[in-house]
């Protein structure tokens, strides 16, 4: 485990950035309450095994106690580096972006089962869209009550949205919260043959 070098925390603050905006500085410099400290640390970014972890100052040090090969996982996991150097944000992060989201969509009800089962999402299940979204942007996907589903990419604008048919795809899908059901059914598969 070791602190991310310049390249690396810039390619993640790239990708953080487009879904949260100025809101990134939240992140950063988000107090946090864990450890025997009287003063709270903050919370630091960490990579371990190609991923990036977003963890308290004072795990990290109580950490340095365990063997690199022995550690398995450390904070929560907001991401993956690929071998070719690209940045993945994973389902993990999916409370981290919800409340410092710069852009959001709410799904009716009728089409939150779609997303979660890795669909698009298409002009006639968006409920609510906030203003000033512009194509490529990121995109955290609420239900009407405001539970977070998942997170995509914008397809097309807020301005765009409103003249599109009923079939148009709005946010392209990356993660959502379905996700762990579909890995759990693969390793049930896997284990099974």
């Amino acid at each position: 485990m070791r602190p991310l070098d310049e390249k690396e925390t810039t390619v993640v603050f790239e990708k953080l950035f487009k879904f949260t905006g100025n809101n990134l500085k939240n992140i950063v410099e988000n107090p946090s309450p864990e450890g025997p400290d009287k003063d709270p640390g903050r919370y630091c970014f960490r990579l371990h095994k190609n991923k990036v972890y977003y963890v308290s100052d004072s795990l990290v040090k109580r950490a340095t106690n365990v063997a690199r090969p022995k550690l398995a996982s450390i904070g929560t996991c907001i991401g993956r580096f690929t071998h070719a150097g690209n940045f993945h944000l994973t389902i993990e992060c999916l409370n981290l972006l919800a409340v410092n989201a710069k852009h959001k969509v709410w799904l009716k009800p009728t089409s939150e089962m779609s997303f979660l089962y890795a669909n698009h999402v298409l002009k006639g299940g968006l409920g609510r869209i906030t203003e000033n979204i512009a194509p490529g942007d990121g995109v955290v996907v609420f239900s009407m009550s405001d539970l977070p589903l998942g997170f995509g990419i914008a397809a097309k604008s807020t301005q765009d949205c409103r003249k599109l048919d009923p079939n148009a795809i709005v946010v392209l899908h990356q993660a959502d919260i379905g996700g762990y059901l579909r890995m759990e059914n693969q390793s049930e598969q896997l284990i099974e043959e």
